[in-house]
């Protein structure tokens, strides 16, 4: 049996020393959830927030397998902590688990140049315009598939205007590419970007990239970037962060 846990601090030491702030949102009860194989001792814990879910602790088949129905996915993104839960996704998904290589990038709070990222800023290109998003923008994002994860992971925009942070590039009045969180935790963020496919190529990432760092270090918060391929992590290194390490994922088809 699978429990919600309550009580989120009796997964800490099963998680102890992942940094990844996705684990750390759902930990503190910010956003997400945890579910374990027991509620007051548990022995195997998933950490589940928007696309992501992070096993830890003993390797358990129906945790692996569990679902919760309010957090139903066609597709999710898998983590392992270690080779036996990894061994287990694969025998239990088969052909549904794709694994893939993602990226870690080290936490460090002082690298940032703020003038570098401001020039990155000012090379907007003419005929886009740049804005911090609004409640106008946050509500468009939603609408559009290819920006939807910008916001997607905040109830309404009251929470997001809370927790969250953004920024937009416009083209004609239109969302064209924008950095957003794809989630927060207590002191940050954890970075999403994307830009609309007949836009890319032209600095436009970077540029919103740039601006949503600036504005979290204006806040005192810190902007995590976790890379999903090595594409983000040219971007994520061209604005001053540094590569950790690669790591094991699966992108899992329900």
């Amino acid at each position: 049996m699978i429990f919600e846990l309550e009580q989120r601090e009796r997964a800490e030491a099963l998680f102890e020393g992942w940094q990844e702030t996705i684990i750390w949102s759902c930990l503190q009860g910010v956003m997400g959830k945890i579910y374990a194989d027991d509620p007051d001792n548990p022995a195997s814990a998933m950490a589940l927030l928007g696309d992501f879910c992070f096993l830890a602790g003993k390797p358990d088949r129906e945790l692996v397998l569990y679902e919760p129905g309010q957090e139903r996915r066609d597709l999710r993104i898998m983590i392992p902590k270690g080779r036996d839960w990894a061994e287990l996704i694969e025998e239990c998904y088969g052909e549904k688990a794709r694994k893939f290589t993602r990226y870690a990038i080290k936490k460090e709070p002082e690298v940032f140049d703020r003038e570098m990222l401001q020039a990155v800023v000012d090379g907007l290109p003419d005929g886009y315009a740049l804005k911090m998003m609004d409640e106008a923008l946050f509500r468009r994002c939603r609408e559009i598939p290819w920006c939807c994860d910008l916001v997607s992971q905040y109830e309404d925009y009251d929470m997001y205007q809370k927790l969250g942070l953004g920024t937009v590039i416009l083209r004609d009045g239109e969302p064209v590419s924008g950095a957003s969180s794809y989630s927060s935790y207590l002191g940050g963020i954890e970075i999403e970007i994307d830009t609309r496919e007949d836009h890319r190529r032209k600095g436009l990432a970077s540029i919103c990239g740039a601006k949503l760092i600036l504005a979290c270090l204006e806040r005192g918060w810190y902007p995590s970037w976790d890379a999903h391929n090595p594409g983000s992590v040219a971007l994520a290194e061209k604005l001053g962060y540094h590569l950790d390490h690669e790591y094991t994922a699966y992108e899992v088809i329900r």
